[in-house]
This record gives C-alpha cells, structure tokens and sequence, in this order.
C-alpha cells in the first residue's frame, strides 16, 4: 500500500508541502490542487502512517509533519531530484 501512495503526484506534493510547516487542510488542497475531501482522506492515510499529526485549536485544525513523515519526505524529494537528472541525461 504504501508505493502506491507515493508513487502518486499529488500525495508527494502535499508532504513537500507541509515540509514548510504546519498548515490547514483547506491550504494544501489549494496548493495540490485537489479537492479537499481527497486532502483529508490522504492526511487521515498519513495520520495511520505516523507522517502526520493534527493539531487542533478550536474549530481550526493545523496539520504537520512528524519526524518521520520528515524523513520520508526528505527521501521522496532526493529520488525525485535523482530522477530528474538521469532525464537531463538522457535528453
């Protein structure tokens, strides 16, 4: 389960997203672009992957990275980075 969730572009693109901090939901499904029952079904899957924990003050709910979705995160854009340059390469 956990390759197909990120080898898919827009769970990797809501943990970059969050590698800047703590946000709303609301914020990183405009900043995937996805719609915002999608963003919560991904972070409740990363919430079940201890990537992500909720942290909420009244009716607002922040989400942030754990350490571990940290280092996944930091994992996931060294491949990209690796994947790009061997495109550079082949072009």
């Amino acid at each position: 389960m956990l390759p197909k969730l990120f080898l898919r572009v827009k769970p990797v693109k809501m943990l970059s997203s969050l590698r800047g901090g703590p946000k709303y939901a609301t914020i990183l499904s405009k900043e995937v672009d996805c719609t915002y029952s999608h963003t919560v079904k991904l972070l409740d899957m990363f919430k079940d992957y201890g990537l992500v924990e909720f942290d909420k003050k009244g009716r607002i709910k922040m989400v942030r990275l754990t350490d571990v979705g940290s280092e996944l995160c930091g994992a996931v854009e060294n491949l990209l980075l690796k994947l790009a340059r061997i495109k550079e390469k082949s072009i």
